[in-house]
């Protein structure tokens, strides 16, 4: 048996619990929110229809600005009310509002590179060259796992589909081993 194998059945032995937090970061619909406007956020419940479906529990959702205050006070709250994975949606892109990725690279203790490798590689066979214009990553940070994932409602059912809900109970036992 694999080393990955044994640790997947180790933390189903375990019964390794994840709790999720969503995290939209989007300024125009934040300010939609703060303005008391009706809003929408179709990636965030897909996003968290998707974990629901999937088992786990999201315990924790906001939508916030692409601002830097903003996305680390979100952090903090759902490191505090106990999720141990985290979504951010929005803020991949290339634009110079686009900050969720530097801000919370800050964070990392470790970066996992390859979320974001295969990400893009999946990505591009469906949409193409334009793919590579994502800075998805993910990395930990205080035995939470972090994924920041583009806005599009296409690319967060990508990445819990393919990558993060058929993992993130290994990801977990591992971090807190």
């Amino acid at each position: 048996m694999s080393t990955p194998e044994l640790h997947r059945r180790m933390a189903e032995m375990e019964k390794t619990e994840v709790l999720f937090a969503v995290i939209t970061v989007s300024t125009s619909r934040y300010l939609r929110k703060a303005q008391g406007k009706e809003l929408s956020d179709e990636s965030g419940d897909i996003a968290t229809e998707m974990i629901g479906e999937a088992g786990f529990r999201v315990i924790y959702r906001d939508i916030i600005a692409d601002n830097k205050k903003q996305i680390l006070e979100s952090l903090s709250r759902a490191v505090r009310r106990g999720c141990n994975a985290i979504i951010y949606i929005g803020g991949t892109g290339i634009t110079r509002d686009d900050i969720t990725v530097e801000t919370l690279r800050r964070k990392f203790q470790k970066e996992i590179v390859g979320f974001g490798e295969i990400f893009r590689h999946l990505s591009y066979q469906e949409i193409g060259p334009s793919a590579m214009l994502s800075r998805t990553t993910a990395g930990i940070y205080r035995n939470t796992a972090i994924f920041i994932l583009p806005g599009s409602k296409n690319a967060v059912r990508l990445a819990l589909e393919k990558l993060i809900l058929p993992e993130i109970k290994h990801i977990i036992y591992l971090i807190n081993r």
